[in-house]
Parts: structure tokens; sequence; C-alpha cells
């Protein structure tokens, strides 16, 4: 039995859905520009280099959706999805997806990236689990909390970990297990499976992967 953890942004998505949603919002005037795009890039910056505070960037993030009706934001989500993530769709990424399911394996999403952009996201790869940062809902709006542990650093094994308990498994009960991502901040995933696969990597994890022999691949078009 096999198990196949992808990592979104960056890896099966040539772009970051968090920072697009940040610039969706910004091009639709769904938050205030003047403010907004400068936080915005600051906290993506942060991410980039290591030193992101996740907690301060979950609070910000998810203050705008607290203004909406959920079925507000879902109709604004379907023209991100058209506008913002389709492109970042690689072919390479869909059809490694397709090899895994095909294949039997049991495949999941495990991203940072909160569960309302990250959801429709992995409806759209045809990934049956999504691991991500749970935004609190109370009836149809959106709290500004997330529940549960956020699904960053050492996070993702947690929460990996809580998903293989609800499904009565543990991650050694899988013959193999595979993750792949971009970054280093998430390593303490990679080194936690039994075959890590780095896709496109920032420098940092480049320069682990070329040390430890793990294998680099990419999955951008061209």
């Amino acid at each position: 039995m096999r198990l196949t953890l992808f990592d979104l942004d960056n890896t099966l998505l040539s772009g970051d859905s968090d920072y697009g949603w940040g610039q969706f919002a910004i091009r639709h005037r769904l938050v205030d520009a003047a403010t907004y795009e400068v936080k915005n890039a600051g906290f993506y910056a942060a991410y980039q280099q290591g030193n992101l505070d996740q907690m301060a960037y979950l609070e910000f993030c998810l203050e705008p959706l607290t203004h909406r009706s959920r079925d507000e934001l879902d109709d604004w989500h379907r023209r991100f999805m058209t506008e913002t993530i389709e492109p970042m769709m690689s072919a390479a990424g869909k059809s490694l997806v397709r090899q895994r399911l095909d294949a039997g394996d049991v495949v999941a999403v495990v991203t940072s990236t909160n569960s309302f952009i990250t959801g429709p996201i992995a409806r759209a790869y045809s990934i049956p689990s999504l691991i991500a940062t749970d935004a609190e809902l109370d009836g149809d709006r959106y709290t500004g909390r997330i529940v549960g542990v956020p699904a960053f650093r050492g996070g993702k094994v947690e929460r990996v970990h809580g998903w293989l308990a609800a499904r009565g498994e543990q991650l050694a009960d899988y013959a193999e297990s595979w993750f792949y991502s971009d970054s280093t901040n998430d390593l303490p995933l990679l080194e936690a499976v039994t075959h890590p696969v780095v896709v496109d990597p920032d420098d940092g994890l480049r320069a682990i992967a070329l040390a430890r022999g793990w294998p680099l691949v990419s999955l951008r078009d061209g």
C-alpha cells in the first residue's frame, strides 16, 4: 500500500494560491488595496525566507473573509479558480496526480494554506483528501479563527498523523510513503516519509536534497 502526499503551492501549482488570492482580492477590491498589498507582500517574503509568523499571517488573511457570506465568497472563488489557479495547474502536475490515483495510492494534499482557498483546488485535481489549515465557520460566516493546528512546518506532520489515525491507520502501515514539496518549511514531513521528492525547490531545500541524495524533479510545463 502506497501513500502519496503533495504540497500545493509552488509544487503542484506553479505559483502560490494564498498570495494569488490576496492579489485577486486586491484586484477586485475585496480588500483595501493600499494597506493589504504591502502587508501581503511582506508576509510572502517572510514565507520565502523561512521566518513567517504563521499565526500573524493567518489573522491577517482570514479577517477579510469575515465580512462576506460563504455563498458570496464561493462565487468569488469560482472566478479566482478561472483567473488565477487554472493557469497555475501544469499538465505535468495533473499527470502525476492521475498516475498515482490510477495506481490506487491513497492521495492527499497537505498545505499550510487555508481550507477556503485550497478546498476547490484539491477537488480540481480530483484529490480526495485535503489536509490544510482549517478556517473556522460559524453558520455561513468565517470567524477569522482556525480550527486545530495549522498545517505548517511540524504541524504538517502532526496533521498527517491525525488524519491517518482518523482512518484507523498510521504512517508505518504504508510500505511506501511519498511527499512532494518545494520548500524548506516542509522539511519535517519530507523527513517523515520513506520517499521525499523535492519539486522545483527553493535554494535551501535544493542544497539539502543534493546533500542527502533526494530526487529533484520539476512539474513546470515547458
